[in-house]
């Protein structure tokens, strides 16, 4: 069992493949020529494997894949195999690109949830916000999860002005489709220029969707970190993940392992620790492991405790969104 000093045990591991990525979205990853991770310094597919073992034989019962986009490695489907030979439950989260081609080795891993990345469902926006004309290939993938019963969750970063009058239309979709929808407030990171006036918090997306639908509270789950609702007649539903004006930090129990195999006890600590380095000097890791752990904020890896209208977002010592992988 890996526990924090405020007793919270934590049993999900997040595991970025890679900070590459073949789009370009400025909230994650701002400029085009980004600097990637030479391939030596990335974990290797036995030394992902082998991490992954000690985390699982500590209790973890769940592994999300995440990147930059974990399934433009090369050796993608080496690890996605690996992996679903584990006892966990293993997911992963994609922008949905390489799906088709890749079909037949998620199914095989047992992968039954994938989320895929879309903020907008208008082509031209999706070529201003991610630099790539792939939006159809996008949509046609994801009606492909649903012909194979695989369950589809849409991650949609709300930025005001840009896509926040788009709400109503992903709320559309769940209609006749047995998706949800995720909304997600816009989070700052390093070189993705937040500013609190971008900002579309849960209460403004709860309000425009309330103005033409009748909206149902689901029931929580422990550690979901999304707030989760129905609206009656509706195949699909949606959520709200409102890091920034409530977040969920009471109930975390998520590790993200980066690419470059270092553990990060929250999505916004301020430091890290090394993994890969002494595991390929074969020394014991789980001590490391578990003093990251231990040494773990309450919150928001204590450097998002103002309100987020007084945040400044130079201050925050941290990775951008693709070094972490989310």
């Amino acid at each position: 069992m890996i526990a924090d000093s405020f007793g919270r045990v934590h049993d999900y591991l997040r595991i970025s493949l890679t900070d590459n990525c073949n789009f370009r979205c400025f909230y994650c990853m701002p400029e085009e020529d980004y600097d990637f991770t030479p391939a030596s310094r990335l974990m290797q597919p036995e030394e992902i494997l082998e991490l992954a073992k000690i985390f699982v034989e500590q209790g973890v019962k769940k592994i999300r894949l995440t990147g930059g986009e974990p399934l433009v490695r090369k050796d993608a489907a080496q690890i996605i195999a690996a992996l679903g030979k584990l006892p966990v439950e293993l997911v992963i989260t994609t922008n949905g690109t390489r799906i088709a081609e890749m079909l037949p080795v998620l199914i095989e891993a047992g992968i039954k949830t994938i989320n895929i990345s879309l903020d907008t469902l208008q082509p031209e926006k999706f070529l201003l916000i991610t630099r790539r004309d792939l939006f159809h290939q996008i949509r046609s993938n994801i009606e492909l999860l649903l012909q194979h019963k695989i369950q589809v969750k849409i991650n949609m970063v709300v930025m005001k002005g840009l896509n926040d009058s788009e709400i109503k239309d992903f709320i559309d979709w769940t209609k006749h489709n047995p998706i949800q929808i995720r909304f997600i407030e816009f989070m700052p990171f390093s070189g993705n220029k937040w500013t609190s006036n971008k900002m579309f918090s849960l209460d403004e997306i709860l309000a425009v969707v309330e103005k033409d639908f009748t909206v149902l509270p689901l029931k929580g789950q422990p550690h979901d970190t999304a707030k989760s609702f129905m609206i009656p007649g509706h195949e699909g539903s949606f959520a709200i993940i409102s890091t920034m004006t409530a977040p969920f930090c009471s109930t975390c129990n998520r590790m993200r392992l980066t690419a470059d195999g270092k553990l990060k006890n929250c999505l916004f600590s301020d430091g890290e620790t090394d993994l890969l380095t002494p595991l390929r000097n074969q020394e014991d890791i789980l001590p490391l492991i578990k003093a990251s752990i231990w040494s773990k904020k309450k919150e928001l890896g204590g450097q998002l405790l103002t309100h987020f209208e007084k945040l400044d977002a130079d201050s925050i010592n941290n990775r951008s969104m693709i070094t972490i992988g989310g």
